[in-house]
């Protein structure tokens, strides 16, 4: 899939400003941002819901204005909102999806069986949807999109307000249809799902992308991973210290308190130095960690605010569900 120069604009608000993606097959890329940062309308656009004001993007090879029926073929939506019937249950609604995209009514009950199966809904097959948890309807929403096997799967926002333990199953579910071969394509406020799962990241803030990698790229592009120690005795901190500098020339921050230090490790190779050092000297360390860049900070040093920090309203589906 890729998208050059994206453009969506509602009235006054240029919601999607010249976004540029590449996601290759067979990987979870993530799309990160604060609310109203323009990641639903760029999906929206991508899954021909919408239509481009400016730029052009292609799935599998096909253009999405030009052949848009085609790429309705190859792709899956999961919307922020689930788009079952809570007067149905579980398994009149994945029937009804399956008659609507041509099955036979037998091939559309086994397909919902073998749906239900998968997302361990089959207990709750004959329930009506009003009784089902959020958490439980989100796995029947992606069930629905995924009806048709299609090769790309939009998840937009796929675990917002669900709680760890169905977050937890959710991407367990993500992984599984990657490694069963399909591309998935993600947009999440969650900072630890972006790292969680995704092999790339895009990091888009006011409709603009401000910054793509991998996970790990994109936490090294903003300065080193820290060293973290802690002495058996409290009373050794002053001497760590002077070791950390001497050994390792950088200045160590002293946590007074929980005598602990932190340190930048510029240098992996060093460390190694630095333990033989401490034992030479009789110093026992109770803890010692390596400590990376969160995307929390990678966030906050690339658009100046947290992930959570931006209210600005997104325009996107509210058309497009109609």
């Amino acid at each position: 899939m890729r998208a050059e120069g994206l453009v969506k604009t509602f009235g006054d608000n240029r919601a999607v400003d010249g976004v540029d993606l590449t996601v290759e097959a067979g990987t979870v890329y993530g799309v990160l941002g604060p609310n109203g940062a323009g990641k639903t309308t760029t999906i929206s656009m991508l899954a021909t819901l919408l239509r481009p004001d400016g730029g052009r993007a292609e799935i599998f090879g096909h253009d999405v204005q030009r052949e848009a029926q085609i790429v309705r073929q190859l792709v899956g939506v999961t919307g922020q909102y689930a788009s079952v019937d809570e007067t149905l249950s579980a398994t009149e609604n994945l029937v009804l999806f399956s008659r609507l995209l041509g099955l036979s009514r037998a091939d559309s009950r086994r397909k919902a069986a073998e749906l239900l199966e998968e997302f361990g809904l089959t207990e709750a097959a004959k329930r009506p949807l009003k009784n089902f948890s959020g958490g439980m309807r989100r796995r029947l929403d992606l069930a629905a999109s995924l009806i048709a096997h299609p090769p790309l799967i939009f998840l937009d926002e796929p675990t917002t307000g669900l709680d760890p333990r169905t977050r937890a199953q959710m991407w367990e579910t993500i992984r599984r249809l990657v490694a069963n071969g399909s591309t998935v394509l993600l947009t999440t406020q969650y900072l630890d799902e972006a790292d969680q799962l995704a092999d790339r990241i895009a990091v888009i803030d006011t409709g603009r992308v401000v910054a793509e990698g991998t996970p790990d790229e994109l936490k090294g592009s903003i300065g080193t991973s820290s060293l973290q120690l802690r002495p058996a005795d409290p009373a050794d901190v002053d001497d760590v210290r002077i070791a950390v500098e001497r050994v390792l020339g950088v200045t160590a921050t002293v946590t007074p308190e929980a005598a602990r230090l932190t340190a930048p490790m510029q240098d992996p190779d060093l460390v190694t130095d630095l333990l033989v050092t401490l034992r030479e000297s009789g110093i026992r360390l109770a803890e010692m960690s390596v400590q990376k860049p969160t995307l929390d900070e990678v966030f906050l040093t690339l658009t100046g605010h947290g992930v959570v920090d931006s209210e600005k309203p997104e325009a996107a589906l509210e058309g497009s569900r109609a």
